[in-house]
């Protein structure tokens, strides 16, 4: 067995383990931290096969900056977890049974699979040779060369659905003041503004 066979077995414990941890363990600060951890792992296994542009990916923008949110948001907002998971428990049969009913699915998916005859040649004639390019400039290639509007395209889709979502959700509550500035502009100073004479000694 050699190192490399080690370090994979050590990262998938690690990331099973984790995952594990985040679903069982009862401070929710605890959980952000497990899962942390679980990215870290993942962006080892990552390395080891050969992606290191997405195993940095995964560092910088899941554990940098998505699960460091997370710990954000759960540490700052008083949220009552007693409350949450006794509602939970409510729920739990039939996410049960959802994920009795996935991992079915999974099973039937991954016995019934079958690798189309010519199927790596197919991708050896879209990806570039790895003998001579690396792994992040070949991704490079493929993104912003050959796919590039299909690249751009999938952008334009993620913007449409990031604004969408504002939208539905955006709510205006009559009793929050807000500034309208608009109506700050265009006020009439004679209607704004009241000028009284103050003798001294004598308040209004």
């Amino acid at each position: 067995m050699t190192i490399a066979d080690l370090a994979f077995y050590a990262f998938a414990l690690v990331v099973v383990a984790a995952g594990l941890m985040v679903t069982i363990s009862r401070n929710p600060v605890h959980s952000v931290l497990w899962l942390i951890l679980a990215f870290i792992s993942s962006a080892g296994l990552f390395v080891l096969l050969g992606a290191e542009l997405v195993a940095m990916l995964l560092v910088i923008v899941y554990v940098g900056a998505v699960a460091v949110l997370f710990l954000f948001v759960v540490m700052m907002l008083d949220v009552d977890f007693a409350e949450l998971k006794g509602e939970m428990a409510k729920y739990l049969p039939m996410a049960l049974l959802i994920g009795v009913i996935l991992l079915m699915q999974f099973g039937l998916a991954l016995g019934a699979w079958v690798q189309a005859e010519g199927a790596p040649g197919l991708r050896r004639a879209v990806a570039p040779d790895p003998a001579q390019v690396e792994n992040t400039r070949a991704l490079g290639l493929l993104i912003y060369d050959t796919y590039v509007y299909l690249f751009q395209a999938a952008g334009l889709i993620l913007l449409v659905a990031m604004i969408g979502a504002i939208v539905l959700t955006l709510r205006h509550r009559k009793d929050v003041k807000r500034q309208n500035v608009l109506a700050q502009m265009w006020r009439d100073p004679a209607k704004a503004m009241e000028l009284r004479d103050v003798k001294p000694g004598q308040g209004l």
